[in-house]
């Protein structure tokens, strides 16, 4: 089976932004009892500046914990931290109001994800297209998908470019930022060949979730996804589309339907029932549940739960 498995990218060895960024400010920022303060959109943007950033930069998040970041809707106060925060990292056109924000209130220095997550259109699934009782916007067709980060190797990227940009910010602590955003590389390294070796006995396997969130995964690690719903987890599946996901199952032989957290699973549940079929949990980290934050999970401990959870489920050789 070809993993295509990536090196770190090579960026994550270069210095040379993070010195030519010393001369761009003062090296005022960030020595206040709060660090450099970076507010991120959504989860896993905050774990990748918390890693980069480490004791030097205060992190907040955008979305609370178990809130669907999708549809995050920004108080005045909220909007304002946006100019405020000495760094904004957000991931344009996942959040519309984020976007609103950051036109608005301009921050002096953001990181779009988007620039560096290498992001895809998502697939059509089988039978879509022609359904008359397709519901308008079910499947967004050729949209873009966003869930870059359920695929660990294109979080380094996302990494270096944290660290070049704090280091413009904070160039007292380049050298800290640069070793930040070298850690984060070989730990999302280490986890994607943890996936690599768990999933090399299923090429081509399938997978049933609740959205069409985990693409990038099943791209990486030779997997087929099939969602009920499209990138929107709010979308609710239309009987045909429930009908052709049944048939999908049936023909390939999938055991389990996957449900979500943060997403009721009851559309999911009723399907597996109705088939005779198992349901298990993926996490498509867009947030952290309140149970999940504290018991102290973290990105790479809830992708491995993911990693358990599809070896359990997946019908491999």
């Amino acid at each position: 089976m070809n993993r295509r498995l990536l090196a770190v990218p090579a960026a994550l060895a270069a210095t040379s932004l993070l010195a030519a960024g010393c001369s761009a400010t003062g090296g005022s920022v960030g020595t206040g009892s709060d660090g450099v303060t970076v507010l991120a959109s959504f989860y896993p943007l905050q774990y990748v500046a918390e890693q980069v950033g480490g004791d030097h930069v205060t992190v907040d998040n955008l979305t609370p914990p178990s809130a669907e970041p999708h549809d995050l809707e920004l108080a005045p106060a909220q909007a304002r931290r946006i100019g405020e925060a000495d760094l904004v990292v957000y991931l344009s056109g996942m959040q519309p109001a984020v976007d609103d924000g950051v036109e608005s209130r301009a921050p002096e220095h953001v990181v779009d994800a988007v620039a560096f997550a290498d992001l895809a259109a998502g697939e059509e699934e089988e039978g879509h297209e022609g359904e008359d009782d397709h519901e308008e916007g079910e499947d967004d067709h050729g949209a873009t998908d966003p869930h870059f980060w359920l695929d660990p190797s294109r979080m380094a990227a996302l990494g270096q470019a944290v660290a070049d940009e704090l280091a413009v910010v904070d160039p007292d602590h380049a050298d800290e930022y640069a070793a930040g955003a070298l850690r984060l590389g070989s730990q999302m390294g280490e986890l994607d060949q943890e996936f690599a070796d768990g999933l090399a006995t299923c090429d081509g396997a399938t997978f049933v979730t609740s959205h069409a969130a985990f693409g990038y995964l099943a791209e990486r690690y030779s997997l087929h996804q099939v969602g009920l719903a499209s990138f929107d987890p709010e979308t609710e599946p239309s009987p045909a589309r429930l009908r052709e996901v049944g048939d999908i199952a049936r023909e390939t032989g999938v055991t389990t339907i996957y449900t979500e957290t943060l997403v009721s699973p009851k559309v999911a549940e009723t399907l597996a029932g109705d088939l005779g079929l198992e349901t298990a949990t993926l996490d498509p980290l867009e947030g952290l549940s309140e149970d999940a934050s504290a018991g102290g999970a973290d990105y790479v401990s809830v992708m491995r739960d993911n990693l358990a959870a599809l070896e359990e489920g997946l019908v491999c050789e």
